[in-house]
């Protein structure tokens, strides 16, 4: 496996303040590093333990994306991560893969093959090197980067306790756009979808998500040509 470490900067040109903070000093990114350049991206997070009804909000949002020509993001894990990534590649679309293992780790192990053709055909990033311990803290970790390296953050469904929670918190303090689906912020079990929609998060819904992916911001394509030489 092939991989070439970059700075955040040099992927998305120059950081503000609370972007610097929060950002990785490294980067490896094996496959298309150009899908993190240039364009518009968007995190699809939401639960490993993912209802059918999950799955199918999933699909439908992945192959909205596709078509707006947005590259989806998500962090292969199982669940809603799973079916972002493997619909995006069956609808002849882009994905980023952001691990929370280095590389050369595959987690959980039955997604292997999946890692594998995203490493190969488009691209897998991760700000863990190779030998780098697979432990429990790397993956709030991960969902900072996710945030970082995307326009928006999509939580199709999560529970009251989800770890897909940090992703919107992460993306809110960097100043990025979170998107919750209708089904999870009216559901009256769950405490946080109320508490993300007071600091900024928007309650996605089937009729507003064509709109609301015609007028997301591109915040992360700031990168000049030649700002930067290797």
């Amino acid at each position: 496996m092939s991989q070439t470490s970059y700075t955040p900067e040099q992927l998305l040109g120059r950081l503000n303040d609370v972007e610097a903070k929060n950002a990785p000093k490294e980067l490896f990114v094996a496959g298309d590093v150009e899908l993190l350049r240039a364009g518009r991206r968007v995190s699809v997070v939401g639960s490993r333990d993912v209802s059918e009804a999950g799955i199918r909000r999933a699909r439908k949002l992945v192959k909205a994306l596709v078509a707006q020509d947005i590259v989806v993001v998500s962090g292969l894990a199982a669940g809603i991560d799973t079916v972002a990534h493997t619909t995006a590649i069956s609808s002849g679309g882009r994905t980023v893969a952001i691990l929370g293992t280095p590389l050369d780790k595959y987690y959980p192990a039955a997604n292997k093959n999946l890692q594998q053709s995203i490493m190969s055909a488009h691209a897998a990033v991760s700000q863990f090197p190779s030998g780098y311990p697979a432990t429990p803290k790397n993956f709030p970790m991960r969902n900072r980067t996710m945030a970082l390296l995307t326009d928006a953050t999509v939580i199709v469904e999560a529970g009251e306790k989800s770890g897909t929670r940090h992703q919107g918190w992460e993306a809110l303090r960097l100043g990025r756009e979170v998107f919750i689906l209708s089904n999870v912020a009216e559901n009256p079990d769950l405490s946080w979808p109320q508490e993300m929609i007071a600091y900024g998060a928007q309650v996605l819904s089937a009729e507003g998500l064509e709109p609301a992916l015609e007028n997301l911001p591109a915040y992360t394509d700031r990168m000049e040509v030649d700002a930067f030489a290797f």
